[in-house]
């Protein structure tokens, strides 16, 4: 029989490592993939310490369009199928979209869209097969509009809606699709973003620790959606009393105060 594992990608940091750590100590064999092949390396031997299987290490830039075949390949060789596989990777930039770099503002749609489709498309059948998960990492920013991280906030929009309609696809075939909806979780991702510091204290209230385990928690259950801490879960329900335009403006100044 072919040994199922896991993959879990942006595995070098923040939420993802988190989840690299929940999904081992609950006796997943995994696959981790990011850039930064040292982290991962970091990562592998801690959890093949601690829950005594070490990881697949997949060195990989999902930026780059040949991502998906690099990583299908490395699973390949190592002749593994993909039980769950958990989308994190992510990445956004502030400030105004027309004033970024427009190669990176691209970049975030390659990352947050196309590589997450790619996988998620890619691996669907091994997920069908072995009755698996699909969790994809979302954001609260992808209810809203979001001038300052226009880009970003679209990604994550994207990303609900496609994680919604493929439940709705691949649950009659036995898989669990979840969508994780955090708020702003101190990890790296800030700093990468260029948004100041200090301004998001008062709300970083869930650890991404605790992100990462109430996901796994989500997907097992079979949870359409993940909004880890209370005054997340009410933002979609109060976003349906405003107008969009109150929303969209009340947005922008939120954010012109996060520079």
């Amino acid at each position: 029989m072919t040994e199922r594992v896991t993959l879990i990608t942006g595995a070098s940091a923040g939420i993802g490592a988190e989840l690299a750590r929940v999904f081992a100590a609950n006796g997943h064999r995994l696959a981790l993939t990011a850039r930064r092949a040292d982290r991962l390396e970091a990562l592998a031997n801690e959890l093949a310490a601690t829950c005594g299987k070490r990881p697949i290490v997949i060195a990989c830039d999902l930026q780059q369009a040949d991502a998906g075949e690099r990583i299908a390949a490395a699973l390949a060789a190592e002749e593994v199928e993909l039980d769950n596989l958990v989308n994190n990777a992510g990445f956004g930039v502030f400030g105004d979209a027309i004033e970024r770099d427009r190669d990176e503002q691209v970049g975030i749609v390659d990352v947050n869209v196309r590589a997450l489709t790619d996988l998620s498309l890619r691996f669907a059948d091994q997920l069908v097969r072995n009755k698996g998960g699909l969790l994809n990492v979302g954001s609260v920013a992808g209810f809203l509009p979001g001038p300052g991280m226009a880009v970003y906030y679209a990604s994550k929009a994207y990303v609900i809606s496609l994680t919604e309609a493929l439940r709705a696809e691949l649950a009659p075939r036995g898989v669990r699709v979840t969508v994780l909806c955090p708020g702003p979780v101190q990890t790296e991702f800030q700093g990468r973003a260029g948004v100041g510091s200090g301004h998001d204290t008062a709300i970083l209230n869930v650890p991404a620790a605790d992100v990462a385990r109430q996901a796994y928690r989500g997907l097992m259950a079979n949870k359409r959606a993940v909004l880890p801490g209370l005054g997340i879960k009410i933002v979609p329900f109060a976003l349906r009393f405003f107008p969009r335009g109150f929303i969209l403006s009340a947005t922008s100044r939120f954010q012109r105060q996060r520079s």
